[in-house]
């Protein structure tokens, strides 16, 4: 039954990627860890692939329309391709099982990832909520910014990195403002260009997992990504009809309430 919902929960996140150009991948790892069966750990793997995927599609409409920055992209990616690749070629594989027992809570390296995957769905789900209050405030900044900002973009790659390589999450809240304040970007070029760099991350920091060794079922993995697809076409069409900018605040407070049941129920209440 939950294997069911879970695929049911994978044409859902489709569908919000389809519809808002973003932020629907932020719950991949939450089904397949609460409705899969799949552990923190290979779900971030599996994640990075499905979110690789899913941002080809959308990233390749906006390159079509000539919405995507090349040399953007490269800026950011320098350091973000190094940095996803090691965390999850070394770094992950490194940590042990066990870290170490704060009462009764025995923190591993899962509830590792699930605290920080729940804590970056509530930073993700605030930019959400506040999604129209911040384009303002970043078309308002794009006027007074200088110069296109080489340390803020490199910085904000290493940071992004770091992220989807530890959570196999995009990025895609932190990526945009730093687009739009750093390269100067209008937010259209800013999210095209954002969907290349959260493709091109996700699918190098899987590769650093097969390279690791990480065992992949791709026949699940496949059939998971399958239905995610079917949602994001969908999701595309129906955004002629749906206004994403009017739904983002809505997604937000669910994505907000996933991160606070995952971090109260890891360290609170217990699995």
């Amino acid at each position: 039954m939950l294997s069911l919902l879970g695929y049911f929960a994978a044409v859902f996140i489709g569908l919000s990627l389809g519809i808002l150009g973003g932020g629907g991948s932020i719950l991949t790892v939450p089904v397949l860890v609460y409705l899969m069966g799949v552990s923190p750990v290979l779900s971030t793997a599996y994640s990075l692939f499905v979110v690789g995927s899913t941002s080809v599609v959308g990233a390749s409409g906006y390159f079509r329309r000539g919405l995507v920055s090349l040399k953007t992209a490269v800026v950011f990616l320098l350091p973000s391709l190094l940095a996803v690749f090691v965390v999850r070629k070394l770094l992950l594989p490194a940590i042990p099982q066990v870290l170490f027992t704060v009462g009764s809570v025995v923190f591993t390296k899962d509830l590792l990832v699930l605290v920080a995957f729940a804590v970056l769905m509530v930073g993700a789900a605030l930019s959400m909520i506040r999604a129209k209050q911040a384009e303002q405030l970043l078309d308002e900044e794009l006027h007074h910014a200088p110069t296109f900002n080489f340390p803020l973009i490199l910085g904000i790659g290493l940071v992004v990195g770091l992220l989807t390589g530890f959570v196999g999450a995009g990025g895609g809240f932190l990526i945009i403002p730093a687009l739009v304040l750093g390269a100067r970007l209008p937010m259209k070029l800013a999210v095209g260009t954002s969907l290349a760099i959260i493709a091109l991350n996700s699918l190098i920091g899987f590769s650093g997992d097969i390279s690791a060794g990480t065992p992949i079922a791709w026949t699940f993995l496949l059939g998971f990504l399958a239905f995610t697809l079917i949602g994001t076409v969908l999701g595309i069409y129906l955004a002629r009809f749906i206004p994403g900018t009017k739904l983002k605040p809505a997604f937000g407070w669910f994505t907000l309430a996933m991160g606070l049941f995952i971090l109260l129920r890891e360290l609170v209440f217990g699995p």
